[in-house]
């Protein structure tokens, strides 16, 4: 993959890292790695980042170098692949799979799974994941195929832009079938996974809509809007206002009609870092979830 910039009579910019870094928005850590390996061009010949620029001239960023990145094990898994371009790849991740490798998921997590598709395609990349689910949340996951895609994807979360929805079943019958969410999230103390609502926490905000009740059942589809990506960060406040999610051990009940709490990344938006056009995607809603939507 590369970036391409041509010099007309409306340039800005005066030499070739004022290009990088306003127009592109590149890091100074990946400016480090591009001019380590060579990938900064002008009219197709290695140059300075400090060399000026006139009209007509061609500036080419090539992403393409090699990484290490041997440290994920390649495993086998059927992925369920929503998208994939040259830039990124999404995945509808199944409940009961984690991101990331761990001491007890050191080769079953989706990054090994991915790991074993980047070596079939012959994609000498690290696995850099651009949003997060709990290891018993479904739905869809994001991955960048190179440290730029990566930064321009998680500038658009750190304003604001890219769009994050979930679906999510919580226990009982809403007075308030839509809201507001604004409370601040901690890791609660003596523990290392729990989160708890604390003055001195992160500012956590939540937008939530009920789209349905289910009497039988006594649980409520609603609809989750992410204004901030806290840890555990809808499990959190569905806590704080009384409807738990449903099969949530950590923060509310086991449940006898699902194995696991009830909560699916539905849908995201987000402008392409390449493109700069709006996309959207989706992960239909997994049966266990589907069959409890009455």
């Amino acid at each position: 993959m590369k970036l391409l910039y041509f010099v007309d009579e409306k340039n800005p910019y005066s030499t070739i890292k004022e290009v990088l870094k306003a127009h592109f928005n590149i890091s100074e850590r990946l400016l480090l790695k591009l001019k380590r390996n060579n990938k900064i061009l002008l009219n197709n010949q290695i140059t300075n980042i400090n060399t000026n620029i006139k009209n007509n001239d061609l500036i080419q960023i090539f992403l393409d170098f090699e990484e290490d990145n041997s440290n994920i094990l390649p495993t086998k898994m059927n992925l369920d692949i929503i998208y994939e371009d040259e830039a990124f790849i999404i995945i509808n991740k199944p409940a009961g799979i984690p991101v990331h490798p761990s001491m007890e998921h050191y080769t079953d997590s989706l990054s090994n799974g991915l790991k074993y598709y980047y070596d079939l395609i012959n994609l000498k990349k690290k696995i850099r994941p651009v949003n997060r689910l709990d290891r018993d949340t479904s739905g869809l996951v994001i991955f960048a195929k190179n440290e730029y895609i990566q930064e321009c994807l998680i500038k658009q979360m750190n304003n604001n832009i890219f769009y994050k929805e979930y679906i999510a079943l919580c226990e009982g019958n809403f007075t308030e079938l839509d809201g507001i969410i604004n409370k601040p999230i901690a890791r609660k103390q003596d523990s290392i996974i729990e989160r708890c609502i604390s003055p001195n926490g992160d500012k956590a905000i939540t937008e939530y809509k009920v789209l349905s009740y289910n009497k039988e059942n006594n649980i409520s589809v609603v609809q989750c809007i992410l204004k901030t990506g806290r840890t555990h960060q809808i499990r959190v406040h569905m806590k704080s206002i009384g409807h738990p999610i449903l099969g949530d051990t950590l923060y509310g009940n086991s449940s006898n009609i699902i194995s696991r709490q009830a909560l699916h990344a539905y849908k995201i938006c987000f402008y392409h870092p390449l493109t700069k056009q709006s996309n959207e995607f989706i992960a239909p809603i997994p049966k266990d979830i589907e069959q409890l939507i009455l």
